[in-house]
């Protein structure tokens, strides 16, 4: 049996070729980024654009799946790339070591994007980097500070930017340093909703 066999139970032959046909670009391979990467590694996704800018430290092994001993020092995509081809040596992958701004325009024309980045301005640029292009669009909004799972939440509505979002309803948790404290089980569901919607809506 294959390594996508339980999936093809659950969702279909059609569901997965389509799936293996799609590009999917995570801007953003640390805490909330990792987890949506592996669930599209391992969701039968065929190609995969990593974008990140950053290299794997000791504070990311709390929370970030690549984040491990053996992983310091190296390039978050290098390590991410490592990490899916390991799932799956079929999936392409193309990691893009680099920050994402407003002069950023790689010639890539992805299926759908995820946005796991921390930076505001990087992310206002990357939602109009989308927009230009017509590209299906979600962003992750402030897992930070926050320890309540339950109050995690994916939403589109007109009170909200004009694309969906995955955020939570629970008032930060402050602490005496400007340093923004998280922990793998908030991270860990922000991405793995951000991947669930991007999946839902690729296979539609």
């Amino acid at each position: 049996m294959d390594r996508l066999h339980r999936i093809r139970l659950l969702l279909g032959d059609d569901a997965i070729k389509k799936l293996q046909s799609k590009t999917v670009m995570v801007v953003g391979c640390g805490a909330v980024g990792s987890f949506a990467i592996e669930a599209l590694a391992r969701s039968g996704i065929g190609n995969i654009i990593l974008v990140d800018f950053d290299v794997v430290e000791p504070t990311n092994i709390n929370r970030q799946l690549f984040a491990l001993q053996s992983t310091l020092g190296k390039p978050k995509v290098d390590v991410a790339r490592a990490r899916i081809n390991d799932i799956s040596p079929d999936i392409n992958v193309t990691a893009l070591n680099m920050f994402w701004n407003a002069d950023s325009n790689p010639d890539i024309a992805p299926d759908f994007v995820i946005d796991a980045i921390d930076s505001v301005p990087s992310k206002i640029a990357l939602y109009h980097w989308c927009a230009a292009k017509n590209i299906p669009f979600i962003a992750s909004m402030g897992a930070a500070q926050k320890t309540d799972t339950d109050k995690i939440k994916l939403v589109r509505d007109e009170n909200l930017p004009d694309f969906p979002v995955v955020y939570s309803t629970q008032s930060p948790i402050k602490n005496a340093t400007r340093e923004l404290g998280s922990m793998i089980t908030t991270t860990g569901t922000f991405g793995l909703k951000l991947a669930g919607f991007a999946l839902e809506n690729l296979i539609k």
